[in-house]
């Protein structure tokens, strides 16, 4: 919502001067914060949990996960990343495979990237294709006796090239995850809260028949502040509390970081940053085009909003 917003500074300064403390003291805005992220989410994803760092979101989406199931195996795209931690560079292709490689209970899906990938524009069926690809994926994986746990996804993967995934797609993904026995998870760190313009969350250009069973949140949600979200279902979220082990966040979800992200979320709102993302995004886009008509080396342009590729080729 821009540098230093003065909406922002103002709730933080605010808050910060009458009270700060861990999220096990009951606080109305951590309440009201969750209650406003839930009304921009499908009714399923009801629950939320609050930390600080889109990592920390990550680790408990595949904590939750894992719980949920009794599985341990994650399906994860080709070149994605989904954060610093141990956990998150052993599911992140982009950084695993300069260090310690794969682990056997990580398994790699191919980008569903439509202009240099397996499947390309001109395919009668790239959705199903690439779908398909996750099922061959669970089929050997259950070969060996391995349980899937969760697919993770950025809803469009950006290390991987910005890339926008064919409509669908996450659809018929989801139903072969879901059939195993496992569960869709959303990252929407980098792409949610109305960057995509269209959306407010980067999923839904999936389709609104298309409700993932955790979502993550982190980087614009606190414009600058630590904070992070994940969002997911009551039976899921029940599945973890059955544990004993309570989830505990000292500064996740603190009258502070709630206070500043309601303030995010008005801004949102009412300087209509939506519709702006869709406006400045469109105009980019046909600028970029026209220089793909001028330049050879620009092979592609694709984008939603303020989410945009230029792919340089030789």
């Amino acid at each position: 919502v821009g540098h230093c917003h003065p909406a922002i500074v103002k709730a933080a300064h605010e808050q910060n001067q009458l009270l700060n403390t861990n999220s096990r003291y009951l606080h109305d805005n951590l309440v009201d914060y969750a209650e406003r992220l839930s009304q921009t989410l499908p009714v399923k994803l009801c629950t939320f949990y609050f930390l600080n760092s889109g990592s920390e979101a990550n680790d408990l989406a595949l904590r939750l996960a894992r719980q949920y199931t009794k599985h341990e195996d994650v399906i994860v795209l080709d070149h994605a990343y989904h954060g610093h931690l141990t956990s998150l560079i052993d599911i992140s292709p982009y950084k695993f495979r300069n260090l310690e490689g794969q682990k056997e209970w990580v398994h790699v899906a191919p980008v569903p990237d439509t202009y240099r990938g397996l499947y390309r524009e001109d395919h009668e069926d790239s959705v199903t294709a690439y779908a398909n690809e996750v099922k061959n994926i669970i089929e050997q994986a259950q070969k060996r006796g391995r349980k899937i746990a969760a697919f993770f996804a950025e809803s469009l993967p950006s290390v991987g090239g910005q890339i926008i995934p064919p409509a669908g797609y996450f659809q018929k993904a989801a139903e072969h995850v879901r059939k195993a026995g496992g569960v869709f998870i959303a990252d929407e760190i980098q792409v949610g809260f109305g960057r995509v313009g269209k959306h407010f969350w980067a999923f839904q250009l999936q389709g609104e028949d298309f409700v993932p069973d955790i979502v993550t949140m982190g980087k614009p949600i606190g414009n600058g502040h630590p904070i992070a979200c994940v969002a997911t279902t009551e039976e899921i979220a029940e599945a973890f509390a059955a544990t004993g082990v309570e989830y505990f966040n000292t500064f996740g979800g603190n009258p502070v970081s709630c206070a500043i992200g309601l303030a995010v979320l008005d801004v949102i709102e009412k300087e209509h940053l939506q519709a702006h993302a869709t406006e400045v995004g469109n105009f980019l886009m046909e600028l970029l085009k026209e220089q793909k008509m001028k330049h050879p080396i620009i092979g592609d342009v694709r984008g939603s909003g303020l989410f945009i590729g230029v792919d340089l080729i030789k």
